[in-house]
């Protein structure tokens, strides 16, 4: 029975020792789910703390274009810092403190970008930003014309009409987030000011009530007759 158990667990340890080389040599190869993409787009509504910087990283092919811009949709100045750092360690967007911003890289040497919002200078409000990230691999288009060339299909007109949709269309899908960012921005601008209008027409109608009150209360106090009649004595 004991030789039995030993064999088991040898068994046991041998098969998990295989299945954790097997893991990490796939983890190690696994790349991006969008890697093998031609295009991918990202729009986050992110919210940075007072005296905070976050760093998002995105992961481009060689020969892509990379794009990042952001906006600040609500929260203190409406402005915050953003920065973006090549995959080679250089900024290649230093900070600036501003409402908006953008960078684009037209032809990527590949890696992974990191693009970092800024809102250390604000030690007291918290901001919601708008941020928008695009990776844009045109040479795929090339590649499926060759694989269609090869089987003899002579396309290229067709690949230049899509190559040219493909394009328009992400100017679109780029215009499209400008606009709805700016109207995130005039709208939670709408709300903060109907609550402060609000807040301070209370606290104008409470004061005026209390001077009200008050000033009745002295008035009365000062027409109030007082009776000064003395007993009469024995």
């Amino acid at each position: 029975m004991a030789r039995r158990t030993w064999h088991m667990f040898t068994l046991v340890t041998i098969i998990f020792t295989i299945l954790s080389l097997a893991g990490d040599v796939f983890s190690s190869t696994a790349a991006p789910w969008y890697e093998n993409l031609p295009a991918v787009t990202m729009d986050y509504k992110v919210h940075i703390d007072a005296g905070k910087e976050d760093c998002y990283y995105q992961f481009v092919q060689p020969g892509a274009t990379f794009y990042a811009s952001y906006q600040v949709l609500k929260g203190g100045d409406g402005m915050c810092g953003f920065a973006v750092r090549h995959p080679n360690g250089q900024i290649v967007h230093p900070y600036e403190w501003r409402q908006s911003a953008e960078y684009a890289d037209q032809t990527s040497s590949g890696g992974y970008y990191a693009v970092c919002l800024d809102n250390q200078f604000s030690r007291f409000a918290g901001k919601l930003v708008n941020l928008y990230l695009s990776v844009i691999r045109y040479d795929m288009w090339e590649k499926y014309a060759k694989e269609v060339e090869e089987l003899d299909m002579n396309i290229n007109n067709f690949t230049n009409s899509i190559q040219f949709v493909e394009r328009n269309i992400n100017d679109i899908l780029q215009f499209q987030y400008h606009s709805r960012a700016k109207e995130s921005r005039d709208y939670n601008l709408l709300v903060d000011n109907n609550t402060y209008v609000l807040r301070w027409s209370l606290l104008q109608i409470i004061a005026v009530a209390a001077t009200g009150t008050l000033q009745v209360y002295f008035l009365r106090k000062l027409f109030e007759v007082k009776d000064n009649s003395s007993k009469t004595r024995i």
